[in-house]
């Protein structure tokens, strides 16, 4: 969405602008990934004391239900099948923008009727009996997964609305809707039963609010890359964008923090009463931040020419890039917008694809499972729950210092060596990682696999993957890249939702010690590796119009 060089647009340095009014622009539009990467990591601190407060506890080798164990399940079914439908409501909209209205219209009902069909069988099939041990635990972890993961629905969502939240009611404007889902989602998932409106279990209360934060951070993982891109000079966009990334990471490490120092302010029985309650609460700072701030930033000088109001991006286009500039850069603009309106498939469906797969394979390798789960992780190999927050956050630590290799990196060494080493390194060291748990060895070396996945993939797949998005969808279809960003968020919705069916699965357990998962994750990296080196086209030093001639190929 850069509206400077708009394929074949003269190139302008705003040599004149203001460098500090760009930057400040630039820091207000990144605590938008900054709240994406704290509200999707919160969970990371608060996970086993929420499980154990909302849903079981383990003791002596049994579950013990904290609540109505039949209501827990049914609930758990219906807001499923509700959750699933606002889904395909969203999936929907993204098929018919790829395929049109007709054919589109087709695939939509295809989907509806095996949505529905699936929903009766799933509605109608008979609760798991409580003298069903084995059943009671699996329907219980399935819950797990669904609650811990349920910003991520949220995700799915607001990802998906965000080109149209974008296009219709401006970048600014959907950056305010994001930081207010954020606050209203800090303050429900704080106190869920004192804003229990309803009608559900507690836990599910949290659950909706959890699904309203995700809907801002999906928003935001769009928009706020787009909102920089479209204020920042040509010369130095690649970086500026980049800061987006790096607040991601930063968002997750000062969570990291904020988790350790809350635990260690009571012990392990009010960290499970009330303890988790402040990690969430915590989001309400930064998002109110967030909102105030977002006062003061104008809109972006490409909508407002979008809109026809050429003055007010005139006036914001000579405070970024001087007044013998700003005349230029709005003709440019001007001249692209018919651009807009381009059908998706105007490049075919090799671009589609490779933007999806991309998108997938960024969550398929399991990165947020280490993210997410990383607690419970260090937990399995017998670590304190201060100790697992303390390892989280050496985590926390590699993860930011290895995106910042990337961004030095990336434009010297190519996209496709860093990606290809980077899924390399993941496959080794998470199979490494499930043969330390398989034999029972999960001390120092599981700690430093562990590490070595994580720098591998913030290396790569973590910024690069968004670099090569950026990229490969010419500017004319644009707007297809939100089909990229709901693919990612599903993905991550899956691989986040069935982790905890795998790891703490029982049969899987007795025979793979916690390994199998991690090696299905490293089959993963062997096939992302496979990918990027035959089907992804290396765009270092490519012109955007070079990069289309790929693709009309």
């Amino acid at each position: 969405m850069a509206f400077i060089d708009t394929g074949g647009a003269k190139s302008n340095s705003f040599q004149e602008g203001s460098k500090l009014y760009i930057f400040l622009l630039t820091l207000v539009a990144t605590l938008g990934g900054l709240l994406f990467g704290y509200d999707t990591a919160v969970v990371n601190g608060a996970e086993k004391s929420l499980v154990e407060f909302y849903i079981y506890t383990v003791k002596a080798g049994q579950y013990v239900f904290n609540s109505d164990v039949m209501s827990l399940f049914a609930q758990y079914r219906t807001l499923m099948v509700i959750v699933l439908y606002l889904v395909f409501i969203v999936i929907s909209a993204q098929v018919i923008g790829l395929l049109g209205k007709k054919k589109g219209g087709i695939g939509a009902a295809v989907i509806m009727i095996a949505l529905t069909a699936w929903a009766v069988s799933f509605l109608s099939s008979a609760l798991p009996a409580q003298s069903d041990v084995e059943a009671m635990k699996s329907t219980a972890d399935a819950v797990k997964g669904f609650v811990i993961a349920s910003a991520l629905i949220g995700c799915i969502i607001g990802g998906a609305a965000a080109g149209f939240i974008s296009k219709s009611l401006g970048r600014k404007n959907g950056l305010f809707i994001a930081a207010v889902a954020f606050f209203v989602s800090a303050i429900g998932a704080y106190k869920p039963e004192a804003f229990n409106f309803f009608g559900t279990l507690d836990v599910y209360s949290f659950v909706v609010y959890r699904i309203i934060g995700g809907i801002g951070v999906g928003i935001a993982s769009m928009i706020s890359p787009m909102y920089i891109a479209e204020i920042a000079p040509a010369n130095v966009r690649g970086k500026l964008v980049s800061f987006n990334q790096f607040a991601i990471i930063f968002g997750m490490l000062v969570i990291y923090f904020v988790n350790l120092v809350i635990a260690r302010q009571g012990d392990e029985a009010w960290l499970i009463t009330d303890g988790w309650r402040y990690m969430f609460l915590s989001g309400a700072i930064p998002a109110a931040i967030f909102i105030v701030l977002l006062f003061f930033v104008p809109e972006t000088p490409r909508y407002l020419a979008i809109k026809g109001q050429d003055e007010k991006a005139l006036r914001v286009l000579e405070k970024i890039a001087g007044k013998d500039s700003a005349k230029t850069i709005l003709s440019d603009i001007k001249g692209t917008l018919h651009e807009i309106n381009a059908p998706w498939l105007s490049y075919g469906f090799g671009v589609i694809v490779v933007g999806i797969l991309l998108s997938v394979f960024q969550q398929a390798v399991g990165i947020n499972v280490v993210l997410y789960y990383a607690g419970n992780i260090f937990r399995n190999m017998g670590a304190s729950t201060d100790s697992s927050l303390l390892q989280t956050i050496i985590v926390g630590v590699v993860n930011l210092t290895f995106t910042v290799v990337a961004i030095l990196t990336v434009d010297k060494f190519g996209r496709k060596p860093l990606m290809i080493i980077g899924s390399i390194g993941m496959a080794v060291s998470m199979i490494a990682l499930g043969f330390t748990f398989y034999s029972g060895n999960v001390g120092m070396m599981a700690l430093v696999f562990m590490l070595l996945y994580t720098a591998a993939f913030a290396m790569s797949w973590g910024p690069v993957c968004w670099v090569l998005l950026a990229e490969i969808f010419p500017n004319s279809i644009r707007g297809a890249l939100s089909i990229a960003v709901a693919a990612q968020w599903i993905a991550n919705w899956i691989v986040s939702l069935t982790f905890p069916m795998m790891n703490d699965n029982d049969w899987l357990t007795s025979q793979f010690n916690h390994g199998f998962s991690y090696w299905i994750y490293g089959v993963m990296g062997i096939l992302s590796a496979l990918f990027m080196w035959k089907f992804v086209p290396e765009t270092k030093g490519r012109t955007l119009e070079s990069i289309e001639e790929l693709w009309k190929k």
